[in-house]
């Protein structure tokens, strides 16, 4: 009897301080010329145990619900402590009832330049900067974060966003790139402005009708599965009539567009017709996919 509760004591324990993130972490130095140097190594072990291992949020995960994610960095030259990167985010959710995993985050961002000594502490302060390094990793974190509850979750990802906000605001004191309004269109700034807008609520609308609604009630009833995630594009008209061609849905569609392919081309006969003719409306740079929707 006390081995039982010894036992269920882990299991609780295990599953109350489970972390939010699977998250595996790629540095890749090919273009320095020096792609052996152990820091590299160092640094991506230290990334990955930096990102799995801290307590992102005031939830209990279990391991089945930690949230599947990658980064890959590709430094492009670096001296002594001073790194010259990029950054490529992705992340997805399990469907219900199948061993699918969609894609709910994948953004690319180009400027990620950051300082790191090998074996440096590595420490998220959720209201203060510590270091470009650590803002910008935490920043796509809790975007990630954001975004999947979404998709579950009507608003459910308001707060994350919020803190994604707050880390933009505090890291402009830096002088990194893509934390100020002045960076362009396409920074994190723009992206965490933009997704908290009232102009782009239906593409948060959408994520939540498009997941929920759509892909996981497909296991049940497939035709209605289609027709709701069909519907959601509707959604995303509405953005694009206030904001064309806003990075947020180059972002969205960068994400989504192989995965419509595949669901616009398969499974149960539904009229696509409208659809097609909204994603070369909506999405025009991925108009070579949209053609090869078989219907």
């Amino acid at each position: 009897m006390r081995k039982l509760i010894v036992l269920f004591a882990i299991f609780i324990t295990t599953i109350s301080f489970s972390q939010e993130l699977n998250c595996t972490v790629t540095v890749v130095a090919q273009q320095t010329g020096n792609d052996n140097n152990v820091v590299f190594k160092t640094l991506e072990k230290q990334l990955t145990e930096f990102i799995n291992n801290t307590k992102w949020t005031s939830k209990a995960f279990s391991q089945q619900e930690r949230i599947n994610c990658s980064m890959v960095i590709n430094v492009i030259s670096y001296t002594n402590d001073t790194f010259s990167a990029t950054l490529q985010v992705a992340s997805s959710r399990p469907v219900f009832n199948s061993t699918y995993s969609s894609p709910t985050y994948f953004f690319n961002d180009k400027n990620f330049n950051f300082q790191y000594l090998e074996f440096q502490n590595l420490v998220y302060n959720p209201i203060q900067f510590e270091s470009n390094l650590i803002s910008v990793l935490s920043f796509h974190v809790y975007t990630i974060l954001g975004l999947d509850a979404d998709s579950f979750t009507p608003n459910g990802g308001l707060d994350y966003f919020k803190q994604a906000q707050t880390i933009a605001n505090y890291s402009q004191q830096l002088n990194g790139q893509g934390w100020k309004l002045e960076d362009g269109l396409q920074s994190r700034f723009a992206y965490i402005d933009n997704l908290l807008s009232p102009t782009f609520s239906e593409l948060r609308t959408t994520m939540y009708t498009y997941h929920r609604e759509g892909l996981d009630i497909m296991h049940e009833d497939p035709k209605k599965g289609k027709a709701k995630i069909i519907a959601s594009l509707e959604e995303l008209q509405k953005v694009h009539n206030k904001r064309p061609n806003s990075f947020l849905m180059r972002v969205f569609f960068d994400t989504k567009a192989n995965e419509l392919l595949d669901i616009l081309s398969g499974g149960p006969s539904v009229n696509i017709t409208q659809a097609v003719d909204a994603l070369n409306r909506i999405a025009p740079m991925h108009s070579q996919k949209w053609r090869n929707i078989k219907f």
